[in-house]
Formats: C-alpha cells, sequence, structure tokens
C-alpha cells in the first residue's frame, strides 16, 4: 500500500516555487490558486522573503498550493492507494482524494489561514516543539502549566501550544530528557484558541459540496479511515481547534501495510517523522521537481 501524504508545514524556503512553475501549465495552475486563495502565491513563492511567507494567512494557502503543483506533476499518481495530511495538509489530501475541487480546497484554506491569523492576533499564543521524554510526563507537565499538546507527532515528537509565558516556562523546566524549541508560528494552532477560525471556517465549509474519496484516506481526529466526503469535509473544520494526531494516522498507516510514502512538496517533514515511526517503510520526500523521479519510481514499482 502506497500512502500520498501532504504536509502542514515543510521546506517553505523563500523561492520555493520558483522550479516548479518552470513545468508547463504550473505558471497558470497557480495563478488560478492564487485567485481562489486571494493570495498573490506566485509572488510568494518566488519572490517574497521568510516572514512573508511565514504569515499564517500566506503560508496556508502557499503549502497547499505547493502539495497540489507538485501532486499534479507526479508520474504514477494513480498507483496511490491511499492519502492523508498533516494539519493544514488535510485540504491538498482532500483535494488529491476526490472529496473538494482544488478550487473548494483553496478558497477554503484561504480563508481558513485569514481566520487563524485574526484569531491568534486575539492573544499572545505559540507553539514550541517538545522533543524526547516519557509521553504521559509530557502531558501531565503540559497540563500543570495550562498547555494544550497540539500535535502528537509521533517518534518523540510533541508540540505544546497556549499563552507565551506558559511556553516559557516549559523551556525553563523542561520535562526529563526532553529539548523544548519553540516554533516560529503566529499562535496556538489546533486549541481552543482557534475557536473563532472554526465558526468562521464552518460558515463557508456549509456551502461547499463534498464527494466520497476515491482513495482511502485518514483524518488527523483519530487516525482513522473516513469514507464520507461530507464527514470529513466537517473535520476539516473541527480540526482547526482539535489536536492534530499524526501518531495515529502512522499507527493506521503501519495496521493496513503500508509499503511506501511519498510526501508532497514543501517536503521533509512527514517522511522525518516516518523513519522514526515506520522504520524501514521506503520513503521518497518531493522537495523539488528533481524528486519526482525517485516518487514516481516508488509508485511505479507499487503497480509493476
Amino acid at each position: 500500500m502506497i500512502i500520498a501524504v501532504f504536509p502542514g508545514q515543510g521546506s517553505q524556503s523563500p523561492g520555493f516555487l520558483t522550479p516548479w512553475l518552470e513545468r508547463d501549465g504550473a505558471a497558470d495552475r497557480l495563478a488560478a490558486y492564487s485567485e481562489w486563495a486571494g493570495v498573490d502565491l506566485v509572488a510568494a513563492g518566488t519572490e517574497w522573503d521568510a516572514d512573508r511567507i511565514r504569515d499564517t494567512k500566506v503560508a496556508q494557502p502557499l503549502i497547499v498550493a505547493a502539495s497540489l503543483l507538485s501532486w499534479n506533476a507526479l508520474d504514477g499518481r494513480e498507483s496511490v492507494d491511499g492519502v492523508a495530511g498533516h494539519s493544514v495538509g488535510e485540504f491538498a489530501a482532500a483535494a488529491a482524494a476526490g472529496i473538494l475541487t482544488e478550487e473548494d480546497a483553496l478558497r477554503l484554506v484561504g480563508l481558513r489561514g485569514r481566520a487563524m491569523a485574526d484569531a491568534a492576533a486575539a492573544a499572545e499564543t505559540g507553539m514550541s516543539a517538545v522533543i524526547g521524554g516519557d509521553e504521559a510526563s509530557v502531558v501531565s507537565r503540559l497540563e500543570e502549566l495550562d498547555l494544550t499538546p497540539a500535535n502528537y507527532n509521533g517518534g518523540g515528537q510533541l508540540v505544546a501550544a497556549g499563552a507565551i509565558d506558559a511556553l516559557k516556562a516549559l523551556a525553563a523546566e523542561p520535562p526529563a530528557g526532553t529539548r523544548v524549541i519553540p516554533l516560529q508560528v503566529a499562535g496556538a494552532f489546533h486549541t481552543r484558541y482557534m475557536a473563532p477560525a472554526v465558526e468562521a471556517l464552518r460558515a463557508a465549509a456549509a456551502d461547499v459540496e463534498a464527494s466520497d474519496p476515491t482513495v482511502r484516506v485518514w483524518t488527523n481526529r483519530d487516525g482513522s479511515e473516513t469514507a464520507l466526503g461530507a464527514a470529513f469535509r466537517d473535520l476539516l473544520v473541527n480540526q482547526v481547534a482539535s489536536p492534530v494526531r499524526w501518531d495515529l494516522c502512522m499507527a493506521s498507516f503501519a495496521e493496513g501495510g503500508v509499503s511506501g510514502i511519498v510526501e508532497l512538496s514543501p517536503a521533509g517533514t512527514l517522511v522525518g517523522l516516518a523513519k522514526r515511526a515506520l522504520r524501514g517503510v521506503p520513503a521518497v520526500a518531493v522537495k523539488t521537481p528533481d524528486d519526482l523521479e525517485a516518487a514516481a519510481g516508488l509508485l511505479n514499482g507499487a503497480s509493476a
């Protein structure tokens, strides 16, 4: 079983879309994505500096656009047996699975980015990666500080989110055996602080038609498979303020007999997690068009 995974964060460094735009049709496709998302993704992916492309309302549609550009360029994608996305990557996964049209995915993710940026501006919050340690002890320490485990990433990595002062206290007195690394994000995503963004996204998603998936798809909510498109659309909305359970997604991949993983652009993060949690499973990170051949080789080998 080959699974395509779509990142919620990755190597979206300044200019990272430039090589993708050299491919036939990519510039026109990205121009359409820009119109739908309400962001100049061409300029963002080729000209803007790191601070501008980290802005939540830019970063989210930019990541989804990059994922879909690379997905559409992937030879042999018909051999993919299932898809999953991490955080905002679920919108790209929904488009790849046929649940949402690309237009609806980009329109919704553009609104999601703006709504989450607005929610983040209402309080001084952030996120920090907690690497290593005993998970139960880490979660207990977060509860003491009124922090939320926002991302269970597996492979010994958990992301804490909440008030900046509490995150500073976590870094000053981390759980035994851990390292705490502040993340360059605008707020406490996937927590109660994002409740206003949930309501904004729910109102927009109510008018979006969702089709049942054409391939297997797993949800960040609990790693379960979802066969109903409308249910997956609703999960996309609620996930804004709920923890990302990527650890459970990877556990489901293992139970399903995963034999290969292809991570779409801006790739690297999810393949890194898979190397620790799904040891021995071949994986390809499609960071640039130069990586498409290796990804196609993995896919075409599975279908041979």
